[in-house]
C-alpha cells in the first residue's frame, strides 16, 4: 500500500460556514449536499447511533452470561475508556479531512489508495450491518411488548415483517432530508436521556428489594463453558465495545454540518462521553433491580431486560418502559441509515461500488442522496434473511457490523501517526496529546478485534460459533477481488475541481 505525496491543507481556526464549502472544494469535491446540520445534530446523530437503550438492553443478556455484574460494570467503566481514546484520535483526524466518506478518505489521503479501499469496504459493511443488527434488535423488543399486551407470538417469519416494516419507515423518513434527520436526533438524545431517568428512577423506588452493592459490582458470573476466568472476563468487555459503536456517524454527515471542521470532532467525542456516563447508570440500575438471577438470564421473553421491569414493576410498567426502549431503538435506525447512505454515497461518487453512477445521484428538491438510502436499507435486509431460518444468524449480522467498523476506525489514526509532521492538524487538535491517545486507541482496536474472533462458548458448534472472524475474512476476499475489477474506476480527487476527476455530464445527471 503506497503513500500518496502528503495530505492536502488543512483549514485555520475559526472558519464561517462559507469557508466550509471552500475546504471541502479544497479537498477535491463539489458540495451538493445541504448543509443544515448544526453542531448539537451532528453530535445527536453519533448519541442517536451508539444509543445505550439499544446496545445495552440488547446484550444485557450476553452480559448476565459472560462475566455477570462484575464484568459488566467495570467493563463498562474501562472499555468506555478506551474508546474515548479512539474517539479523541479519529475526531483530530476528521477536523482535517471533514468529509462524507470520512474514515476511508482519510486512509486514502494519508496512506495511499489501497489503504482507502480497504478502510471503506470494511466501514461500508460494518455499517450496513449495523443497520440490520440496530433495527432487527427493534423489530424483536417490539415482538417482546406485543407478546406481553396482546399475547402476540413473536414466530421468525412475524419478526421479519416487523423488521421490514421497520426499515421501511427509515428509509421513507430519510427521505425528506438532513434537516428532519437532524430534528428527530436532537429529540432522541432527550429521548435517551430522560429514558434512562424513568427506567433507572423506577427501578429503584418501586422494588421491595434489591442486590447489594457488592453483588453489583464484585459478583461474577460464568456460562459460557469456558473455564478461564480471565478469558471469560476478556470476552465479556465485549458487551460494551459493542455498543460503543457508529460515532464516525459525526464524520459521515460533516458535509451536511455547519463548522464541520470543528462540530463533527466534538460531536464524536460528546457522544462517546455522555453515553458512557449514563450508560453506566443504566446498567447499574437494571443490575440493582434484578429479583431472581437464574429466571432473568433465562427468560421466556428472549429478553432479560424485560424480565428485570416484569419482576420489579409488573406487566403494565414493564410494558411501558418497554416501549420506551423500543422508540429509542427506532431513533438509533434511523440515525445508522443516514450514516450509511451517506457513506454509500461518498464511496459511489469515488467510482468505488458496483453502478456507482445510480448510488451517487442526489435529490434536487432535498438534496438527500435517495438511492443510496434505498441500496443502505435494501442490502440490510438481504442480510438479516438468514434469522428466519436460525436464530444464529443474528449474531452473525452483529459480527459484521463490529469487525468491520472498529478496525476501520483505527487505520486512519495509525496512518495519521505514521505520516509524523506531514499530516496537518484541523481547527480541533490534541496538541502534544495527539500522539500518546494516538497509541493507545490503535493498540486497544488491535486488542479488541481479536476478542471480536474468539469463541464465546463452548463447545464451539454451529449454533455458538462466533462468526465475527468469517465475516471478516469474506469482506476482505470480496474487497480483494473487487479491487482488481474497479481499481481504474475507484479514486479520490487529487485537484480542487472535483469536475476535473469526474464526467460533468455524468455528476449533473446525478441531481435529480
Amino acid at each position: 500500500m503506497s503513500p500518496t505525496p502528503g495530505p492536502s491543507p488543512a483549514p485555520s481556526p475559526g472558519l464561517p460556514q462559507q469557508d466550509e464549502e471552500q475546504r471541502l472544494r479544497e479537498l477535491g469535491y463539489r458540495p451538493v449536499l445541504a448543509r443544515r446540520m448544526g453542531g448539537f445534530g451532528n453530535f445527536a446523530i453519533s448519541f442517536s447511533v451508539i444509543s445505550i437503550l439499544s446496545g445495552c438492553m440488547t446484550l444485557y443478556g450476553f452480559g448476565l452470561n459472560t462475566g455477570g455484574p462484575a464484568v459488566m460494570l467495570w467493563g463498562w467503566a474501562g472499555v468506555g475508556l478506551f474508546v474515548l481514546c479512539v474517539g479523541l484520535a479519529l475526531a483530530e483526524v476528521t477536523s482535517a479531512y471533514p468529509t462524507s466518506g470520512a474514515l476511508y478518505y482519510m486512509a486514502d489521503r494519508l496512506g495511499g489508495r489501497r489503504w482507502g479501499w480497504y478502510t471503506g469496504w470494511l466501514n461500508l459493511l460494518g455499517l450496513l450491518g449495523a443497520i440490520a443488527g440496530i433495527d432487527y434488535g427493534a423489530a424483536l423488543f417490539t415482538g417482546a411488548f406485543a407478546n406481553l399486551q396482546w399475547g402476540f407470538t413473536p414466530t421468525p417469519g412475524r419478526t421479519m415483517l416487523i423488521f421490514c416494516a421497520i426499515l421501511l419507515l427509515h428509509a421513507v423518513l430519510n427521505l425528506f432530508g438532513v434537516r428532519l434527520v437532524s430534528l428527530l436526533n436532537s429529540v432522541s438524545v432527550w429521548w435517551h436521556l430522560a429514558g434512562v431517568a424513568l427506567i433507572v428512577g423506577a427501578l429503584v423506588i418501586v422494588p421491595d428489594h434489591h442486590r447489594s452493592a457488592s453483588f453489583v459490582f464484585t459478583e461474577f458470573v460464568n456460562e459460557t463453558g469456558w473455564d478461564n476466568p480471565l478469558y471469560v472476563a476478556a470476552i465479556g468487555l465485549l458487551l460494551a465495545q459493542y455498543t460503543f459503536s457508529g460515532y464516525d456517524a459525526s464524520a459521515h454527515l460533516s458535509e451536511e454540518t455547519s463548522h464541520a471542521s470543528v462540530a463533527a470532532s466534538r460531536g464524536i467525542v460528546r457522544a462517546i462521553w455522555v453515553s458512557w456516563l449514563a450508560g453506566f447508570v443504566l446498567l447499574a440500575g437494571l443490575t440493582f433491580a434484578i429479583q431472581d438471577y437464574d429466571a432473568t438470564r433465562t427468560t421466556g421473553t428472549g429478553v432479560p431486560p424485560a424480565q428485570i421491569m416484569l419482576d420489579g414493576l409488573g406487566t403494565d410498567g414493564a410494558s411501558a418502559l418497554l416501549l420506551v426502549v423500543i422508540v429509542a431503538q427506532l431513533f438509533c435506525g434511523n440515525a445508522e441509515v443516514a450514516a450509511a447512505s451517506r457513506m454509500v454515497f461518498a464511496f459511489s461518487r469515488d467510482g468505488a461500488l458496483p453502478g456507482s453512477h445510480l448510488w451517487r445521484k442526489v435529490s434536487g428538491r432535498t438534496q438527500t442522496p435517495v438511492a443510496a438510502v434505498w441500496l443502505s436499507v435494501v442490502v440490510a435486509c438481504v442480510l438479516a434473511l438468514p434469522s428466519l431460518y436460525s436464530a444464529t444468524a443474528y449474531n452473525a449480522v452483529t459480527a459484521i457490523n463490529v469487525i468491520g467498523i472498529t478496525p476501520a476506525y483505527a487505520i486512519p489514526v495509525f496512518l495519521r501517526l505514521r505520516a509524523g509532521d506531514r499530516f496537518q492538524p484541523g481547527p480541533w487538535q490534541l496538541g502534544r496529546w495527539s500522539k500518546p491517545v494516538g497509541w493507545i486507541a490503535v493498540g486497544w482496536v488491535a486488542c479488541v478485534t481479536v476478542l471480536f474472533c474468539l469463541p464465546q462458548a463452548s463447545p464451539v458448534t454451529v449454533d455458538t460459533m462466533n462468526y465475527a472472524s468469517v465475516a471478516l475474512a469474506v469482506v476482505l476476499v470480496l474487497a480483494s477481488v473487487w479491487w482488481y475489477v474497479a481499481r481504474r474506476s475507484y479514486g479520490t480527487p487529487t485537484t480542487a475541481a472535483y469536475g476535473s476527476d469526474r464526467d460533468q455530464a455524468d455528476l449533473a445527471e446525478g441531481i435529480v
